[in-house]
């Protein structure tokens, strides 16, 4: 699966579980231990914000903490749609990919910059899913492809504590099992 596809899937994923969110379940926990599913989605809409910056050469130091806070206020479905629609155009720009992307880490390339956010989105979709108690099947080929790229890259984010060590799982586990117990989530959970 090409990184515009696969990202399109993870936003489509996400946005789904954003329109079932209930008004009073902004609140509820969420796998990401320190976060609500107002806080999870708040982080989303954030790390959509930056992109169209970030994909048209900004410094992570010129966007500064523009986009820290809440960003939800009293629309957090309209907020997110908006934000979701702007990023899926700058990652859709033509030659957006060419380029390099500055993040909070280093220089990297702008397609690498894609994986991670797809990887965010579906990762996420799973999380705001089993917080409102809908179903967390994610697309299989979806799954599938963010594991086989992303897999080589998430032991250097665990150690910086991004993410959770990994979870053990059969490795004839489907691809979703193992995309998510990758970042330290127990899917049997």
């Amino acid at each position: 699966m090409e990184l515009l596809e696969a990202h399109d899937r993870a936003m489509e994923e996400f946005d789904r579980r954003v329109h079932l969110v209930r008004a009073d379940q902004w609140q509820l926990p969420t796998p990401c231990t320190e976060w609500t599913v107002r806080d999870l989605v708040n982080h989303l809409v954030g790390e959509q914000l930056w992109a169209p910056l970030l994909l048209r050469g900004a410094t992570v130091e010129e966007v500064g903490d523009r986009f820290d806070g809440d960003q939800l206020g009293d629309d957090p479905v309209g907020t997110w749609q908006r934000a979701a629609r702007n990023a899926r155009d700058a990652f859709e720009r033509p030659d957006a990919l060419d380029d390099e992307v500055e993040v909070s880490f280093g220089t990297i390339p702008a397609t690498d910059y894609g994986w991670q956010m797809t990887m965010d989105l579906t990762v996420h979709a799973w999380d705001l899913a089993r917080a409102i108690g809908d179903d967390d099947a994610l697309d299989a080929e979806l799954a599938e492809a963010v594991y086989t790229v992303m897999r080589p890259e998430v032991s250097k984010w665990q150690s910086s504590g991004i993410f959770a060590p990994p979870i053990t799982v059969p490795a004839d586990a489907d691809p979703q099992t193992r995309l998510i117990a990758l970042v330290g989530r127990d899917p049997r959970s």
